[in-house]
Parts: structure tokens; sequence; C-alpha cells
């Protein structure tokens, strides 16, 4: 929706939210996010992040909000606060809190970000999992709460994403490699036990950032508890955190042996859900990260 058409529903929803004071005086499209449409909006004094879409998706916006509140509860990292999430006839808005963010770049910022990160995954549950199934990116994710880890990731991480790849037209040797990952996924945690760590779940660093004065933030999270290492092997996959947050978050909380293998395992759902979001292009990585593993846990192809 263009800006200007977007005026309207979006005063309308912040007067809602946020009482009928405000008077929409500035409203700037913003660029970058690949699932809904994004607004910095304003009335003069107060400024606002508006994420707009269709009435449908009023549930994705309430997990959102949901993850952002869990992480603020633990006083680790700044998160947006969440102003409103409410719907009109045709419309879903999440409306949160303007923070100046920039990316996280200095080696000063790293340290501080990978202790933050620390400290974060030092909440934890009584099991696998989250209260409430949510989303990463445009991408249902199952969140039932289960006792065992291993189980956990291949139910309701990668049998999914294999499912929908399977139901996209992406069969042959991904599949085949899949079906047969799904049953040694365990063998990677015979002499690790991770515990229920509370996970931002998608830490690329597009979803990351600092404010002015270098305190940590964090937004759109995919929540859940499980293994920390998941969050780490994202923070990997694509790059861009500075090397004094990898060697923080480590002397904070060092990783455990085994954790390169696991990579592979963890990388391998984020690439599955590029590759069902996005098409094609992730077809060969899906494929090779799959068959790697399999290899290294001593399943050859035929």
């Amino acid at each position: 929706m263009p800006a200007r058409s977007a005026r309207a529903p979006i005063e309308a929803a912040i007067r809602q939210a946020a009482g009928n004071a405000f008077r929409l005086a500035q409203i700037d499209a913003v660029a970058g996010g690949c699932t809904h449409e994004t607004f910095v909006v304003g009335d003069g004094r107060q400024r606002y992040f508006v994420k707009l879409d269709t009435a449908a998706k009023q549930p994705v916006f309430a997990a959102e909000a949901d993850g952002l509140a869990a992480i603020a509860a633990t006083r680790s990292f700044r998160t947006p606060a969440v102003v409103g999430c409410t719907t009109d006839e045709h419309h879903a808005f999440l409306i949160l809190e303007h923070l100046e963010l920039r990316p996280v770049h200095s080696a000063e910022e790293g340290s501080r970000f990978g202790e933050t990160l620390a400290a974060l995954h030092e909440a934890c549950g009584a099991q696998f999992g989250w209260h409430a199934d949510n989303y990463i990116g445009a991408s249902l994710q199952r969140n039932t709460l289960t006792d065992n880890w291993s189980q956990f990731f291949v139910e309701f991480r990668l049998r999914p994403q294999f499912a929908m790849a399977r139901a996209h037209g992406f069969a042959g040797e991904l599949q085949k490699q899949g079906e047969r990952l799904f049953e040694r996924v365990p063998a990677l945690f015979l002499d690790y036990r991770p515990r229920a760590s509370l996970l931002h779940g998608d830490l690329w660093h597009g979803n990351a950032g600092v404010l002015p004065d270098g305190t940590p933030a964090l937004f759109d999270p995919a929540v859940h508890y499980g293994d920390r290492e998941s969050d780490i092997a994202m923070s990997e996959l694509f790059g861009g955190f500075p090397s004094a947050f990898h060697a923080a978050y480590r002397r904070r909380a060092p990783l455990n042996e085994g954790f390169e293998q696991r990579k592979l395992l963890y990388s391998l759902y984020h690439i599955l859900n590029h590759l069902n979001l996005f098409g094609r292009g992730y077809l060969g990585e899906a494929t090779r990260l799959v068959t790697r593993l399999n290899d290294s846990l001593g399943i050859r192809r035929l």
C-alpha cells in the first residue's frame, strides 16, 4: 500500500492503541522488509514503527509482539515496546516504539552484544518449545512443548520444512537425504544435553542493532526455548556480526564440543526455510548441507 493510502488506516490504528490525541503528520515507507509493509510515522512529537498487512496476518503480528515481550522481560536486550497489535476490517497493524538503531559494527559494540546474548540464553524454560506456535519470516513455526530437544528439532523444525519443500516440488536427492537424517539426529546429542534456553530464533545481523549509546537491541524474533547453539549457528550463517561478538559470547558461555557439526543441523533449518520462502536458488545449498551432515554421521550416499 502506498504511504498516502496508508495514512488513514494507520492513523486510526494508532489513535486506538495510543490515544485519540495522535494526528499523523509524517509517514515514510521503510524498505528492507520482505513479509509486510513497514512505515515510520509521527505526529511531530512521537514516532512509531508500524507493520501493516491484511487482517488475516494478525496472528503473525500477535506472535511477534509476544516474542518481543518475552525478550524484554529478561532485561537483557532492548526491544521496541509494543504500542498496539490491532485490526480493522481490512488490515492488521503492529505498532511499535520507534528506536534509532544502527548495525553492530565496532569491536566494543560486538563484545557488548555477545555478552548480552549470553545473558539472554541464561533465561531457561522447563521444556523445549513455546507456549504458542509462531513464525519465522512468513513460515509457521510449530512449538509444541517437548522434553527431548532432538525429537523437538526433528518433528517441529526439520520435518515441516522438508514437507513444504516437497509440496513446492523440491524432491529427489534433497528428500532422500532428509529421510536419512531424521533418524540420526539424536546421534548429535549423545554427549551433549542442551538446556532449554530462551532464543531469539532468527538471529541474523538484520534483526540486530545498537542504540546511539551502544545498547544492544533485538527485533523480529521467532522465540522459543531451545539449544542456544542454534542462535549462534544462525548468527554465523549469513555473517555480518563483528568477530568481537563471537569471541565475547564464547568467553562468557563457552560452546560445547561438537558445535561445528551441530551447526550444520541448525543452518539446514534456516536454509530450508529460505528455500521454501524464496525458491530454487537455495536448493543446491540445502542439498549440500543435508548431504554433508549425513556424511559426517557416517551415512553415505547410495
